[in-house]
């Protein structure tokens, strides 16, 4: 393996490993938010249906469905009353008799024993009625909390406690006796060290990856919420339905949250506006509310709703897959070009100084329908310039209206694109039917996401021969969506996935010409989390590994070898580029580049095989010698993982390696960055 540290490539940005993260369910407030009953502003009526399951459950994929509110006494005695609700579309009254107690409950609640708790709630009621908050934790061991100065105007009520005693099944109940009624509001408990109503434990796991920055608030979600609704006191907020994923959003996380938590982790946040069922106007008004002084209007709003200081929010993307048949709101590309230089007009009237990026999406074998798809499936340059094109075609019509353009991809292990069977299936066949299963080698399996990179990356180079003012103008991509589907987007991380992500940022780093930023996705799913505690996973521990030596300003160099990669294995197309991704150094995968300062030479080396591989080492252009160390990711088999509560399986390890040789063993089924020192500078 030659390595020429004289060949540079363009240096690495501060954007290369950051996140995504959207409101999908329950998922932004299992993993991020500290809030612990659900539904807390009951958009959902109150019955005596049986209750969803316990929320000690790990939480993998998008986390599990929302606890529900279940009646106290008769179901009858409580009623979702419509007239002057105190948020939403309306609260629970609880009528009362005498010293029996009706209410409601939530269950299935987990409590750390000797960790304090922080809550309140908001009631109004009969004068003379009593109403009591209790969290239960099992039998005699029950904190309750009396307020028995109600109104007919809704007050707010504190209460702390500590716990004394582990459990998963704790229950939460509002009770009242005397006559009349009494109405909830709003109710909210969160650990008392929540860090600005976050989860202090996953807080601090995300802060360790120095992300660089953040895309959200979405996201299919993003296209029918309003930002109007997620700014403002968090108790007033609605709780909304968002339609993209048929879930309820409490509406506790909105644009000042997400800014805080942007501060909390140490990155930069990236807003998508959105361009379904909102407009440009309101584009233009989130950004003044953003980035706007005290003096604008929208300014003026975010310093009454306590955040005085611009955000300075500097990217800004105009819409979420406009060219989704799933995306609310969505539109043909004529129109949208139409829609996204309205945005970009308004959004810059806002704010002059803002980095706009265009929504697009590069021809896929996989998205053609219908005739289109029967026609060109095997020839996407026959495609170029039609409506499909919406990369092409923003660049075309949208010219002036931005700096970058958005690239999403998805990939999931044990199958392929059949092109022959896609071009023979019925028209109106979903494009899912064009895939095949097959047995992949845990090499292929790990290659299989990074082919989907150099593809893009094979499909950029046409756009910049399509329209050479991309490379004068520095036009970037941003992959800000990404993920690869070992399993659920948490607990099916483990060390085989790991692999794969290591072939995945080695290729996106071997085009920072082009490929600026990318966000993968979510930011959370690089943690393993239960409602008490964290830790990373696998696909944390590799973004945790390359963000710590790959830094902002390393530069790439010139690596070369004499075991070219293999030819594709199926036919060219679909989601097999023209060649294989990865280094010449088969089977091993590998990236170099020297730290900012020169002072050393980190290489990425992936193994995905089951035995040792060997390569040696020639560098050129600059000398290294003196101690090497390794920082090693491996684990007993490929299914080591770890798991909250357990020993973990997988860590990254530092091994003092001495003195540089030019033969290196690297062990099998693992991830590593070698670092050698460099004595002689290359400039």
């Amino acid at each position: 393996m030659d390595i020429n540290a004289q060949q540079t490539g363009v240096p690495t940005s501060k954007y290369q490993f950051g996140m995504f993260i959207e409101h999908i369910g329950p998922l932004v407030y299992r993993s991020l938010w500290a809030e612990m009953l659900d539904d807390r502003k009951f958009y959902f009526p109150i019955t005596a249906e049986k209750a969803a399951a316990p929320a000690h459950a790990r939480q993998g994929g998008f986390g599990r469905g929302l606890r529900k509110w279940r009646p106290v006494g008769p179901e009858n005695n409580v009623v979702m009353d419509t007239n002057d609700p105190f948020v939403g579309d309306h609260s629970p009254r609880i009528a009362l008799d005498g010293a029996t107690p009706h209410g409601i409950e939530q269950t299935g609640i987990s409590l750390v024993k000797g960790k304090r708790y922080v809550g309140h709630i908001w009631l109004k009621g009969t004068p003379g009625s009593r109403v009591k908050v209790s969290v239960v934790a099992g039998a005699g061991n029950e904190k309750t909390f009396a307020f028995s100065s109600l109104s007919g105007t809704y007050q707010k009520f504190p209460f702390s406690f500590t716990a004394e005693a582990d459990t998963n099944q704790a229950s939460f109940e509002i009770t009242g006796t005397g006559s009349g009624n009494f109405h909830v509001g709003t109710v909210s408990m969160m650990p008392a060290d929540n860090v600005d109503g976050f989860r202090p434990d996953t807080i601090a796991l995300l802060r360790q990856l120095h992300s660089g920055f953040w895309r959200l608030p979405g996201g299919n979600f993003l296209s029918d919420w309003s930002w109007y609704v997620g700014i403002g006191p968090r108790d007033k907020r609605p709780p909304t339905f968002d339609y993209a994923w048929n879930a309820m959003q409490p509406n506790d996380v909105g644009m000042d949250e997400f800014m805080t938590l942007c501060k909390l982790i140490g990155v930069e946040p990236y807003i998508t506006v959105n361009a379904g069922f909102e407009d440009a106007h309101s584009a233009a008004q989130e950004v003044e509310y953003m980035n706007g002084p005290v003096s604008s209007p929208m300014g003026a709003l975010r310093a009454k709703d306590g955040h005085p200081a611009p955000y300075g929010v500097k990217y800004w993307d105009i819409g979420n897959e406009p060219y989704g048949t799933w995306q609310l709101g969505r539109t043909d590309l004529k129109y949208y070009v139409l829609k996204h230089n309205f945005f970009a007009a308004a959004m810059r009237k806002a704010d002059p100084s803002i980095i706009l990026l265009a929504s697009g999406n590069m021809p896929d074998p996989m998205d053609l329908k219908g005739e289109m798809r029967a026609k060109d499936v095997d020839n996407m340059r026959a495609v170029e310039g039609t409506p499909v094109d919406w990369t092409g075609g923003e660049i075309e019509h949208c010219w002036g209206n931005f700096s970058g353009i958005t690239q999403h991809w998805y990939a999931q292990g044990g199958h392929r694109f059949d092109v022959q069977k896609a071009k023979h299936l019925p028209l109106d066949a979903p494009t899912d039917d064009g895939f095949v299963k097959v047995n992949q080698t845990t090499l292929q399996y790990a290659r299989y996401p990074a082919n989907i990179v150099h593809l893009k990356a094979q499909e950029w180079d046409r756009y910049e021969q399509r329209f050479p003012q991309l490379v004068k103008k520095h036009i970037f991509l941003s992959i800000d969506e990404y993920a690869y589907f070992g399993g659920s987007f948490t607990h099916g991380a483990n060390l085989k996935l790991a692999l794969a992500y290591g072939m995945i940022f080695n290729e996106m780093l071997r085009h920072t010409d082009f490929l600026r930023m990318s966000a993968h996705t979510m930011g959370v799913s690089t943690m393993d989390y239960t409602p008490t505690a964290a830790t990373f996973n696998t696909t944390g521990l590799m973004f945790k590994l390359y963000g710590d030596h790959f830094v902002p300003g390393s530069i790439p160099v010139a690596l070369n070898g004499n075991s070219p990669q293999p030819a594709p294995q199926y036919p060219v197309g679909g989601d097999q580029p023209k060649t294989n991704s990865g280094s010449p150094t088969y089977p091993l995968d590998m990236f170099a580049a020297l730290t900012p300062d020169h002072k050393f030479l980190n290489v990425a080396v992936v193994n995905a095989t089951d035995k040792a591989e060997t390569f040696h080492l020639n560098v050129t252009g600059t000398r290294v010698d003196g101690p090497t160390t390794l920082w090693q990711l491996t684990g007993k088999d490929l299914q080591a993982a770890d798991r909250v509560g357990q020993a973990p399986q997988v860590s990254i390890r530092k091994v003092a390696l001495g003195r540089a040789t030019n033969s290196i063993t690297v062990a099998p089924i693992s991830v590593g960055i070698y670092q050698f020192p460099v004595t002689q500078s290359a400039e």
